[in-house]
């Protein structure tokens, strides 16, 4: 992730040093914004790789995240209750008979 950013930077940089020697340093403000705006269309072109293996591993350690914080703690009462669940099943509601929905 570091080395992307740092490309991004070179290449703002890189559209900042053109577009100086173009002769748009009489305005900063516009050598400035031709030189992100430029610099955004290439690096969408020129990393679109490197920008994938990235959200890549950023959906990697999200997901890993999650399924962490969804994992039950086997020493948690929670955990003792889904079990206790499990064991006994459902002891009102399984006693009934389905109902039927023909008349």
């Amino acid at each position: 992730m570091v080395r992307y950013s740092l490309l991004r930077i070179l290449i703002f940089f890189g559209f900042l040093l053109l577009f100086w020697l173009i002769g748009l340093r009489d305005n900063p403000v516009l050598l400035l914004g031709a030189s992100a705006i430029a610099s955004a269309a290439a690096s969408y072109i020129l990393l679109r790789g490197m920008r994938d293996q990235v959200t890549a591993r950023l959906m990697e350690r999200h997901e890993a995240r999650l399924e962490a914080k969804h994992q039950v703690d086997p020493t948690s009462d929670e955990y003792a209750e889904d079990a206790e669940d499990e064991g006994a099943g459902r002891p009102a509601d399984a006693s009934q008979e389905p109902r039927s929905t023909d008349r």
